[in-house]
């Protein structure tokens, strides 16, 4: 199981919930639990930064997540 954390901007998008743990073997199949639980945040998650267990990536689509993983989503800083 994954902890994942959302931010204040995407709470809207999950009801208010700002922690759920899933059960994911990579960042595909945890967007793709997260979409099953709140139908159209995979639109918002392409457009958010991810930190997996502190590393942030930009494009985190194959990323591994491990068990016990902690999973952040936050903005996405464009440019430099």
């Amino acid at each position: 199981m994954a902890k994942v954390v959302f931010p204040d901007h995407l709470m809207t998008n999950t009801d208010g919930t700002r922690e759920v743990e899933v059960e994911c073997k990579n960042f595909r199949a945890l967007v793709r639990a997260l979409n099953e639980k709140w139908p159209g945040i995979d639109e918002v998650l392409q457009k958010t930064a991810v930190a997996i267990d502190g590393q942030i990536y930009q494009d985190a689509w194959l990323e591994p997540i491990g068990p016990n993983a902690e999973v952040f989503f936050m903005h996405r800083i464009e440019g430099g």
